[in-house]
């Protein structure tokens, strides 16, 4: 069973999330305005907002690997959760 390429597994959700607030604490731009100063929140905040600048490449269990469309997949997240 293949996962929709339009849809993020929590796990997927949480390394996006812990990657980008790696990379905000050291240094990178926020690409938000916020006025949090946690990076971690920053980096969910900018997860919500949609304007994360990274590529999700899943590897299947064939073998195979794709790359998920992860602007649409963020917004079918956040709309699954309502939040």
């Amino acid at each position: 069973m293949k996962w929709p390429k339009d849809r993020l597994t929590r796990f997927e959700v949480a390394r996006i999330i812990s990657a980008r607030a790696l990379q905000i604490a050291l240094g990178a731009p926020v690409l938000i305005k916020t006025e949090s100063k946690n990076p971690r929140e920053i980096a969910r905040e900018e997860f919500i907002a949609g304007v994360l600048p990274l590529t999700v490449k899943r590897t299947l269990p064939t073998g195979e690997s794709e790359t998920i469309e992860i602007k649409k997949a963020i917004k079918n997240w956040i709309k699954e959760r309502g939040i």
